[in-house]
This record gives structure tokens, C-alpha cells and sequence, in this order.
């Protein structure tokens, strides 16, 4: 896979085991992207602790991990990631919106520290670095892959990340709330002409309303954005944990009824591009 990536968690808000959520998965967000050699990761939600499993048993010994944001579905995985405990591996932590609120150390530190868990952050042998950012930061990792970010509409603020690699990119944009009738231009610059756009579907438009200042999005805005910025392709993400298989299929149905070139995000679904 030279440019691909991996859902190992596509639900937003908590994770919801059980036997109407097996087709689609009910473990909170969290994305592998391979871009030739190397990996990122896209949040932290209890989906990490599989892609964990698989970094062991692959020999992955490094990646960068960039967080959206630190509401619990995006980072209570984290205390279970295994390679973190490994001495002799890397992982250099991002965040886009801690900087003037003690930064991104601190938020992992205190989830893991007494009285709300048992291991410190300090036990992590890993060589670990965490670097704090302002969204709509660019920056290039090395001399072939370059990351743009971008704030998005979420209480306590959110980043939206684009990853460029070998002529072709994919953004991750989720959490974040639409004002009805105005797109969001901080996302249509991020997202214009993307080859994949994984998107912040919790709801309907039909449903909205009622969540208004809740912070999430709905899959017909998430389209209305892709076609506006020429995007390729979007996946519907960030599943409301009320939606079983069975609603799941009737939003898929729906949505490709409204365009083509979206799908519906599944857990342990690869996707190239």
C-alpha cells in the first residue's frame, strides 16, 4: 500500500459493543494512514488498542500520532496502546489546540494519573515527544509528506488534518459542526481537491436541529462540501452510537443515492488512494 489508510475505529462519542453493531464496528475513532514506509495515526479512541495489536505483530516500531482533539472518544484508547510500553520504539504525539491550555503532555498525563487509572504515563517506555500546535499550522515531516491543518467548529476546539503524500491527499475532518446554509470555508481550503475526505457524519440533516451546539456534522453537509471542493471521494465517519447495522444500511443506501463517490467508513476497511 503506498497510500492508503485503515479504519480501526469509526464511532463517535463511545464505543458500543454489541450484536446490532457488528457489521460496521462500535469502537471509537481511530485511523491508520500508510504513506509508503511510514504511518500515521489519526486519533486515539478505542479503536488504538487493535491497531496496537497489529503494529506488535507487523514489527511497526514508529509513527506519528495526530489527534483531532482530547474528548474522551478520541483518546481513552490510548492508555492501550501496547507499543507505547516497548522500549526502543517512537511515537511523536500532535495536537493542534492545547497551547495555552497546558498542552497535549498534560492532557494524556492527567487521564492516566489517580484517581481515574491505575498506570502512569511515566510507565510508557517508548521513546514518546509530544508537540503542541496551532490548527491551521503547515509543516513537512520529512521531504515527501507535508501536513495541513486546520480549526474546526468543536467546543473546546478541534483540528482537521490533510495529508499530502506522492501527488495525491487525504483529510481527516471530524468533529466539527456546520452553521446551515454557510459552508465552512476553513474546511473547504483544507479539503479542495482531495483524493479522500473522512468526515464528521454523526447525523441527518433531518435530524440536526435538535443537536445544534452539540459540535458534529451530518453525510448530506459532508457531501454538499466534497462536491463544492471538487474532493474524489468521502467516507462517511463518526458514527452516532445509536445507529445500528440496520440504520447504518439505510444512511449508506441513502447517501449513495445522493452521490456516488461516498461510502460508509467500517471497521478493519482499507481504503487506497
Amino acid at each position: 500500500m503506498s497510500f492508503a489508510v485503515k479504519f480501526w475505529g469509526v464511532r463517535g462519542s463511545i464505543a458500543c459493543p454489541s450484536p446490532e453493531h457488528i457489521e460496521y464496528g462500535g469502537n471509537t475513532s481511530c485511523i491508520e494512514v500508510c504513506a509508503g514506509e511510514y504511518r500515521f495515526i489519526l486519533d486515539a479512541g478505542t479503536g488504538i488498542r487493535s491497531l496496537g495489536q497489529e503494529f506488535l505483530k507487523s514489527g511497526i516500531k514508529e509513527a506519528h500520532l495526530l489527534l483531532t482533539h482530547t474528548h474522551w472518544d478520541h483518546i481513552n484508547g490510548f492508555p492501550f496502546f501496547a507499543p507505547a510500553y516497548v522500549p526502543g520504539n517512537s511515537f511523536h504525539v500532535m495536537a493542534g489546540h492545547l497551547m495555552d491550555v497546558g498542552g497535549i503532555r498534560q492532557v494524556l498525563a492527567s487521564q492516566m494519573a489517580n484517581p481515574t487509572f491505575p498506570v502512569p504515563l511515566e510507565v510508557m517506555q517508548a521513546n514518546l515527544t509530544f508537540e503542541d500546535f496551532r490548527a491551521g499550522d503547515s509543516f513537512m515531516l520529512n521531504d515527501q509528506i507535508k501536513i495541513v491543518t486546520a480549526p474546526l467548529n468543536h467546543p473546546n476546539g478541534a483540528t482537521g488534518y490533510r495529508i499530502e503524500f506522492d501527488g495525491k491527499s487525504i483529510c481527516y475532518v471530524t468533529d466539527t459542526e456546520h452553521v446551515v446554509g454557510k459552508p465552512d470555508q476553513n474546511i473547504l481550503n483544507l479539503i479542495e481537491g482531495a483524493d479522500l475526505v473522512i468526515y464528521d457524519s454523526t447525523y441527518s440533516d433531518e435530524t440536526f436541529e435538535s443537536k445544534i451546539g452539540w459540535g458534529h456534522s451530518t453525510w448530506q453537509e459532508g457531501i454538499r462540501l466534497c462536491r463544492a471542493a471538487q474532493v474524489k471521494r468521502l467516507a462517511i465517519f463518526h458514527h452516532d452510537p445509536e445507529h445500528t447495522d440496520d440504520i447504518m444500511h439505510e444512511v449508506e443506501k441513502a447517501a449513495k443515492a445522493e452521490w456516488s463517490s461516498c461510502f460508509v467508513a467500517k471497521e478493519r476497511m482499507v481504503v487506497e488512494v
